[in-house]
C-alpha cells in the first residue's frame, strides 16, 4: 500500500498524556519529521495532529498527537474533549509518561484503553533523567502494556530508543491489521467473477469512481478473482455475454430496484454499501437495526451520520434520497437531523429521543470507529443501521440483498419474530 492509501485502512496510533511530557517530541522521533511543534511550554498542542506513515512491516498507519489530557480552563476543556474523541478511532494506544513519573492520571489513560480492548504501549520519555520502578514495570507487564525507554530530544537513533518504540508498537498491533479482513474474498472465490454496477452521477467525480467501489475492485484482484464493472443500463446485456454466470452482482444501493429486476433470482446480489457494514462493522447488528423501520411513523426523529464531510448535491444521498424513500415508506414526514465528521453524539443522553440513527458505509474510517458508534447506540438502546440495509429495506428487496449472508438474514428473521440474541 502506498501513502496514499485511505485512512479508514491504516492502523490509527493515538499518543496520550499529560502536556508537557513528550508526545509531540515522541511522535517528531518516530516519524523523523517536524510534524508537532515542541515547546518548553505546556499545552502546545491543542488540536490532534494526524500523521500518516508507513511503518515498515506492518504498513500504513496514522498517529495521532493529542492535546494533554490535564488541560485547564474554558479553552483546555474543549481541548481535552476533542482529545478524548480520539479514543474511539484508536487502534493501538501510546501512553507517553515523563522521568518515570507514573500517577492518577496515566492509570487512568490505562483503564480507560484496557477497558476498550486497546492494546498499549507505554513509553518513558526523558529516560536520562529517571526511570520506571521495577514496581511500576511489573504491574504494566501484568496489565500486558509494552514498555519503552526513549530519550525523544536525542536525534541519535543509537541512544533515543527510536528501534525499540517501532518494535513495541508492531509487536502491539492487533492481529487484524497484519491480516487484513477481505471485502468479498469469502464471496467470491478464486477464479470466479463478480459484476460490479457502478452508476456514473452526479457523486461519481469525473475521472473517477467513489472509494468502496475501488477498493472493491482492489479486493477482489488480491484474492485472485476478477470483476466486469458495467452502468446499470447495461447489466442485463453484460450478464446474457457471460459463458457462465458470475458468483456475485454488487450495484450501488440507489440502482437497487433496477438492478434486481435485471439479476436473475439464482445469483446473489448485494450492495457495496452492505458490503460495507460488514467490512467496517457489524453487519448483523445493523440488520437488526433497519427492522427499526418497521415501527417508525409520522414525527419519528432519526439521525442521518456521514463519516465525511461533502457539499451535498441537489439529489444528494443522505439529505434527499433517503429522506425521500423512508418517508414514502413510513407515510408521514420524519423528523431528521444530519451530522458530519466526528460530530456525533457522545452520550447516551446524546442518542436519547432518536428511534434510529442510519450512517453511511464508513469507507473514510477505520473499523474501530465505526464498531466505537454501533457500541455506543446499542448501550443507549438505540437502532443503528447504515444507507444500504436502508434503501433495500425502504424498497422492498431486502432479503434479496442479504443473500449472499445466511447469517445476517438469519438476524433479520429473528428481528423480525422479536427475538433476541444472545451477548457474544
Amino acid at each position: 500500500m502506498s501513502m496514499n492509501t485511505p485512512r479508514g485502512f491504516r492502523l490509527h496510533i493515538g499518543l496520550f498524556g499529560r502536556r508537557n511530557v513528550g508526545k509531540s517530541s515522541v511522535l517528531n522521533m518516530i516519524t523523523r519529521q517536524q510534524v508537532s511543534i515542541v515547546s518548553e511550554f505546556a499545552g502546545t498542542t491543542t488540536d490532534p495532529v494526524e500523521k500518516p506513515m508507513e511503518l515498515l512491516p506492518l504498513g500504513p498507519v496514522l498517529f495521532i498527537d493529542t492535546a494533554g489530557l490535564d488541560d485547564v480552563g474554558a479553552l483546555g476543556e474543549l481541548r481535552v474533549k476533542k482529545t478524548i474523541q480520539v479514543f474511539d478511532r484508536t487502534d493501538l494506544g501510546v501512553i507517553v509518561v515523563a522521568a518515570g513519573d507514573w500517577g492518577d492520571f496515566e492509570q487512568h489513560i490505562l483503564d480507560e484503553l484496557k477497558g476498550r480492548n486497546i492494546p498499549v504501549v507505554v513509553i518513558f520519555n526523558k529516560s536520562d533523567i529517571a526511570l520506571p520502578s521495577a514496581d511500576l514495570q511489573d504491574r504494566l507487564a501484568a496489565a500486558k502494556a509494552r514498555i519503552v525507554k526513549v530519550i525523544a530530544a536525542s536525534s541519535d537513533p543509537a541512544v533515543n530508543g527510536l528501534a525499540d518504540v517501532r518494535q513495541a508498537l508492531l509487536d502491539a498491533a492487533p492481529s487484524e491489521f497484519v491480516d487484513n479482513p477481505s471485502i468479498l474474498g469469502d464471496l467470491v472465490p478464486s477464479g470466479q467473477m463478480a459484476v460490479l454496477v457502478v452508476p456514473i452521477d452526479k457523486e461519481a467525480p469525473k475521472g473517477r469512481l467513489i472509494l468502496p467501489q475501488v477498493q472493491s475492485i482492489r479486493d477482489l484482484l488480491d484474492n485472485d478473482a476478477y470483476c466486469v464493472v458495467v452502468k446499470e443500463r447495461e447489466l442485463r446485456a453484460a450478464l446474457e455475454m457471460l459463458k457462465r454466470p458470475p458468483a456475485l452482482v454488487v450495484t450501488d444501493s440507489q440502482a437497487f430496484l433496477r438492478v434486481a429486476a435485471d439479476t436473475p433470482p439464482e445469483i446473489p446480489m448485494t450492495g457495496f454499501s452492505i458490503l460495507f457494514a460488514r467490512f467496517k462493522g457489524d453487519l448483523a447488528e445493523m440488520v437488526r437495526g433497519a427492522v427499526a423501520i418497521e415501527r417508525l411513523k409520522s414525527g419519528s426523529r432519526i439521525l442521518i451520520a456521514e463519516s465525511c464531510s461533502h457539499h451535498p448535491i441537489s439529489d444528494d444521498i443522505g439529505r434527499v434520497k433517503i429522506p425521500r424513500w423512508l418517508t414514502q415508506y413510513v407515510g408521514g414526514k420524519l423528523d431528521i437531523v444530519h451530522v458530519q465528521g466526528h460530530d456525533f453524539p457522545t452520550t447516551d443522553e446524546g442518542l436519547a429521543g432518536y428511534e434510529l440513527v442510519i450512517h453511511c458505509g464508513g469507507c473514510m474510517w477505520n473499523r474501530r470507529e465505526m464498531l466505537s458508534r454501533i457500541l455506543r447506540c446499542r448501550r443507549a438502546g438505540v437502532p443503528i443501521t447504515n444507507y444500504g440495509l436502508t434503501i433495500a429495506y425502504s424498497l422492498g428487496i431486502f432479503e434479496r440483498a442479504l443473500s449472499p449472508f445466511p447469517g445476517a438474514l438469519e438476524a433479520y428473521r429473528l428481528a423480525l419474530a422479536g427475538d433476541t440474541p444472545k451477548e457474544s
